[in-house]
């Protein structure tokens, strides 16, 4: 049910989201939904794309003025060498098999997220008559991450003839431009040189190596052949070739194996280390591989899956919504989650807080391990953060970017870049999260707190006392609408929180650890004192509060401004920022995404409820949700204030948000915080999950319409099963030891293989 992504469309408007959509992935090796016979149609445009997570270039920034710490380059995910070529030939005459020419009689494009792999049926005629059916599956493994695989069946309808097929393996490639969207990289397409191409053996291979960062990257490809093939390899300067005949009497079936090296994670032979890879898996089939995938994705699915009855579109897009953040999670030390994953090249391949915010919330409750080596991408750039820190005048702490791959900040624009020093507090807030999901004071002890630590530090230089309150000034919040302002208060009460913490940290690693604790304090030269300032500065925050309107104010200034004249302003002027120049956005109140209600999400126990709902009101009317971060906020605080149509409402602007293009912009990859906002809408919206000190709570209502949903959570090392239906939750502990949570501000204690029910409790809808 709802397990697979079906297409039978071959418009050329939709080709390019579709190349999105249809995009492979398993955190290293991403690859784009392309057709592997291309467009014969020169008309019909396609942004052909293969990426390694974290694989870069570095490029120059231009200034017409650059002033004292500008960043002057900044890195740039690099399309690498594309092997998803085959090309068929058809018949003495060679017509070649395209869908853009000739009739399709029947087609379709699904993809499995159960079983992880993508297909083609496709029942084709050529212009000349000829009848072929053709079966095309490819496979991004979970389980050896270098490999991409293809597998195509052919089987003649109409004919009998002579069959070629020409595979091929290209170094000569170049990233997507569009000069007029900010979102999209403007310039420098060409980055990588062909080091070298040529055979060894039966494998093809590829060599590449980026213009200035100097990083490798290498293709080694083999093919199998069932059926009586003549073959024959041929490598030229920067594209290799394999070209094969057969007589097509009966089914035919090839298969291409594709191994990706590069040089941050193989070393320097590249070559013969995808050659070595490629042995290792000469004994494995093509359907091998696809019970390797499936074995993979159902203990996946086992702890993350969400099950909505009765609404087969929504339950399409939470799965698919999942199953890619699954495919774009980096699982190394140099890799995260770019704000389009593994899927495109808009944002040229960044990371961003949003992986901290929106993201790793899901692999906390869901997949811990993969959340952890989210954590420890962000703990291998302290050192970069700490630099950025001294660039920005700051004698302590760690100011990590707004953007960036390798750790530096690769944003040109410093009032929404540079300035969003929240970061920071974002990093430290996904590690304190862990702290509560995982109790792991090791992983505290040896990285966590050296992080909570050093960004604690960065507030204290930031930030100044006056008149008693610890103010900070010239920062920008979430809202990139509106930059370089004083006492933003997303910033503060995320700041407040990083001290706090990084002061209790510092407490409790005294009495797990001692002798740890004083070789970490002696190693970061942290003391008691410094700890204790820590502390100060965090219950002497400044967070903002108007008392005429009863809300907190974004930031000092931000209530003595005009309100945008949303009205008058036509809807081809949307999104704002791509219509108006920032100084005109910044004058006004007017928001691109979620801020200080975003604020509230994370930090609900810092204001009333009722501070809560009346900022929601405010905010709202001025939000133009110009940012795919920002519906599912809205919807999961429409759940908390009781506004359960309207939680309900911007719940299903983020659940099918690529699927139907609804931002227009699916063609430059997916948007991959909205996905993680999508689960966080039903999870910390819907179901009231929150997680805290006190541990875990719920206070589930369900949606107008639905019957059931479902889903399940990680804590612990527990598993949990949370049901809800017009009646009632039913909780169960599936795995673990007995574990006492919160519901509906009651205490419940759950036993393995024993599960509880309890009334729904039904909300006021307003």
């Amino acid at each position: 049910m709802s397990w697979s992504i079906s297409n039978q469309g071959l418009s050329s408007e939709t080709l390019l989201n579709l190349e999105s959509i249809f995009a492979l992935g398993n955190g290293y090796l991403g690859v784009r939904g392309n057709f592997e016979e291309g467009y014969a149609d020169a008309e019909i445009s396609s942004i052909r794309g293969t990426y390694l997570n974290a694989f870069h270039d570095v490029i120059d920034i231009p200034y017409g003025e650059k002033l004292y710490a500008f960043p002057g380059t900044q890195q740039k995910l690099v399309n690498v060498i594309d092997s998803q070529s085959v090309n068929l030939y058809i018949g003495e005459d060679e017509e070649p098999f395209t869908l853009t020419e000739g009739s399709a009689l029947s087609y379709e494009r699904s993809l499995h997220m159960d079983k992880g792999f993508s297909e083609r049926k496709i029942h084709w005629r050529s212009p000349s008559g000829k009848e072929l059916k053709l079966h095309i599956r490819r496979v991004v493994s979970f389980t050896n991450k270098e490999l991409f695989a293809v597998e195509v069946k052919l089987e003649p309808v109409n004919f009998v003839g002579k069959i070629k097929v020409v595979s091929r393996l290209n170094g000569d490639v170049s990233n997507y431009t569009n000069p007029n969207d900010p979102r999209v990289a403007a310039g420098h397409s060409k980055r990588l040189t062909v080091d070298g191409c040529g055979l060894q053996g039966e494998y093809l291979y590829v060599e590449d190596e980026t213009m200035a960062s100097a990083l490798r990257v290498a293709c080694v490809t083999r093919h199998d052949w069932d059926g009586n093939w003549k073959v024959e390899t041929r490598a030229g300067a920067a594209e290799g070739w394999v070209t094969a005949e057969a007589e097509l009497t009966g089914p035919l079936c090839l298969t291409k194996w594709n191994v990706y090296t590069d040089t941050l994670r193989h070393g320097d032979s590249l070559v013969a280390r995808g050659i070595s890879l490629q042995n290792s898996l000469r004994e494995l089939t093509f359907e091998e591989l696809l019970k390797q995938q499936r074995r993979y994705l159902d203990a996946f699915w086992k702890t993350s899956d969400i099950l909505i009855e009765n609404d087969q579109r929504l339950q399409e897009g939470i799965r698919f919504n999942l199953y890619q953040l699954l495919q774009s999670a980096g699982r190394d030390e140099h890799s995260n989650i770019s704000a389009k994953g593994l899927s495109g090249e808009g944002y040229e391949g960044h990371y961003f807080w949003d992986t901290e915010i929106y993201m790793f919330p899901v692999f906390l409750m869901t997949s811990p391990e993969l959340a952890k080596q989210l954590l420890l991408y962000r703990y291998s750039k302290l050192e970069q953060a700490r630099e950025r820190a001294r660039e920005m005048g700051h004698a302590k702490g760690a100011l990590y970017p707004w953007r960036t791959i390798s750790g530096t900040e690769c944003s040109s624009f410093f009032p929404s870049g540079t300035a969003q020093y929240h970061i920071s507090a974002d990093v430290a807030y996904s590690y304190i999260q862990y702290l509560l999901a995982e109790e792991d004071d090791e992983f505290l002890l040896r990285y966590g707190a050296e992080v909570l630590f050093e960004t604690a530090r960065l507030w204290a230089e930031i930030g100044h006392y006056y008149e008693g309150r610890f103010h900070i000034d010239d920062v920008t919040g979430p809202d990139e609408y509106t930059c370089v302002v004083n006492n933003n208060y997303y910033t503060n009460v995320m700041a407040k929180h990083n001290l706090k913490w990084a002061y209790r940290s510092f407490e409790r690693l005294k009495s797990y650890d001692e002798k740890g604790f004083q070789e970490l304090c002696a190693r970061l030269q942290v003391t008691e004192a410094e700890a204790q300032g820590w502390l100060q500065a965090a219950e002497a925050m400044l967070l903002p509060y108007d008392e005429k309107l009863g809300i907190n104010p974004q930031d000092d200034s931000f209530l003595r401004k005009a309100v945008w004249d949303f009205a008058n302003t036509p809807q081809d002027k949307h999104p704002l920022l791509l219509h108006y120049h920032p100084l005109t956005l910044y004058r006004y109140q007017v928001c691109k995404q979620a801020d200080t209600v975003l604020a509230h999400f994370l930090l609900e126990d810092e204001q009333s409820e009722e501070t809560i709902r009346r900022s929601y009101d405010y905010y709202e009317a001025i939000t133009t949700h110009d940012s795919s971060l920002s519906s599912c906020i809205f919807s999961i605080m429409a759940s908390k204030v009781g506004y359960h149509d309207k939680a309900y409402d911007y719940f299903i602007e983020t659940a099918r948000l690529d699927l139907d293009n609804t931002h227009g912009n699916t063609k430059d990859g997916l948007h991959m915080a909205n996905m993680g906002g999508t689960w966080m809408a039903i999870v910390y919206g819907f179901a009231g999950t929150r997680l805290k000190e006190t541990g875990l709570s719920l206070s589930p209502q369900i949606p107008a319409g639905w019957a059931t949903y479902s889903f399940r959570l990680t804590f612990r090392g527990r598993l949990l099963s949370v049901t809800i239906t017009t009646a009632g939750v039913e909780l169960e502990l599936l795995e673990g030891d007995a574990l006492t949570l919160t519901l509906y501000n009651d205490s419940v204690d759950l036993l393995s293989g024993t599960p509880i029910t309890h009334p729904l409790q039904q909300p006021n809808r307003k």
